[in-house]
């Protein structure tokens, strides 16, 4: 078994994800992938549609010493994927023709003649090409047409090479870690242990501080720790080395000891599951009153799965008009408060409550700017409210940082947070 984490490198190909038409979403879900299996990703890179690039690009992972690299993208029909080819050779073998992945995209590609009409020479050209393997690879039964391929180089590093289109790509990733190769480069990594930390309203320089004063008094070095600002909250994740497990351990503890005041899960659980378990585990049900949100809350509490459990409704009252008609929030509360008042977060709250009959409300109204603003209720000020049919009103009104968009989505968090505060509340 290694004492230290083996490497693994990350190549997405695209010319449309350097001149930004998409986003690149494949490198950063094949990072978190590695990560759990007890990789250390060296690296994730992103090239375009050029041979010369994506072949600099293994070789990068050759010389960091990567013992894995996977690839997204280049597989398709057209003349710049060339990533099979770029692999060969990288891996010092041919292409060949594999006749059963030939007869495989065959028959996908004939589905898709008879549905479109597009057949004929140009069809064929482009199952040929696709169904080229290096030799010595494994070929992976495609999920769109694109066959995957496990290829091996001698001495290292195991190629693996995905689709392009996430859904694809995320869909053949079982296929490839079955892979005889890819299992037994698994068996020798190390499990991957880690450990997180979710907090809410704590600044990273509170636990950088706390480390700093561990790291006085241990060793720290064999334990990777991360933190990351993510949806307002603090994440905090210790990756020990084998061996380190119990620095990691004992690090955990402290960090969630000093710090529990703000501690949102010692499991790396985020707030909307929590709050979801919790809704579910009292039997309540949710509805929002929105103002500056415009709805970002109730989509955020429909995320996930089974929401239709919980999440009774919500409405979107932006104008004065829509609070007063659609959540009865009085007419004369808001020329005397304003729209953006704690009366009204409340008014809005019990509104949402009541109108769909469930056991907790929100409500939310705010300054999200960049106009609208003034000096007693300047940009980024929101008020929230949360009540409950057994009495419970919590409301806050702090201002928030950013721009309109950053108001917008950090009093969505604000939101999450305080709802389950109240879900928590014996």
């Amino acid at each position: 078994m290694n004492t230290v984490r083996p490497r693994a490198a990350v190549v997405v190909t695209g010319s449309e994800l350097l001149t930004g038409v998409i986003p690149d979403r494949n490198g950063p879900w094949l990072s978190r992938e590695l990560t759990a299996l007890g990789f250390e990703v060296a690296h994730v890179q992103v090239v375009g549609d050029r041979p010369g690039d994506l072949a600099r690009a293994l070789d990068l992972a050759l010389e960091d010493g990567c013992e894995l690299v996977v690839t997204s993208g280049g597989l398709g029909p057209t003349a710049d994927d060339l990533t099979a080819e770029i692999v060969a050779r990288f891996a010092g073998v041919p292409l060949e023709l594999d006749e059963a992945m030939h007869a495989r995209i065959a028959q996908i590609l004939a589905g898709f003649a008879a549905r479109t009409g597009f057949g004929g020479p140009a069809l064929d050209a482009a199952n040929r090409k696709q169904a080229m393997v290096p030799r010595g690879a494994v070929a992976l039964d495609p999920v769109g047409t694109a066959p995957g391929l496990v290829v091996p180089r001698p001495g290292g590093p195991l190629v693996v090479v995905l689709p392009g289109p996430p859904r694809e790509l995320q869909g053949m990733w079982p296929a490839a870690l079955a892979s005889a190769p890819v299992r037994e480069l698994l068996a020798r990594v190390p499990a991957a242990e880690a450990r997180s930390l979710r907090y809410f309203g704590l600044p990273e320089s509170e636990i950088a501080a706390t480390l700093r004063e561990i790291e006085a008094e241990r060793d720290l070095s064999g334990v990777e720790i991360t933190t990351c600002l993510r949806r307002s909250g603090l994440e905090v994740d210790l990756r020990p080395q084998p061996g380190a497990e119990s620095v990691a351990d004992a690090v955990h503890a402290e960090l969630a000891a000093r710090h529990a005041r703000h501690l949102v899960s010692t499991d790396g659980t985020s707030t909307d599951e929590l709050l979801a378990g919790a809704l579910r585990e009292r039997g309540w049900t949710v509805a929002t009153g929105e103002s500056c949100t415009g709805g970002m809350l109730a989509a955020r509490l429909v995320d996930l799965a089974g929401s239709s459990d919980y999440v009774a409704g919500g409405v979107v009252a932006y104008s004065n008009e829509a609070k007063t008609e659609l959540l009865g929030v009085p007419a004369e509360m808001i020329a005397a408060h304003g729209a953006v008042s704690p009366e009204v977060a409340r008014a809005l709250a019990d509104g949402a409550r009541e109108r769909f009959g469930a056991d907790v409300g929100i409500g939310i109204t705010g300054v999200a700017g960049p106009g609208g603003g003034t000096e007693a209720k300047p940009v980024g000020y929101v008020c929230f409210c949360v009540t409950t049919a057994d009495g419970q009103v919590i409301a806050r009104g702090p201002r928030l940082p950013g721009g309109r968009t950053d108001i917008r989505e950090r009093s969505t968090d604000v939101g999450m947070h305080l709802l389950l505060r109240a879900t928590r509340h014996s």
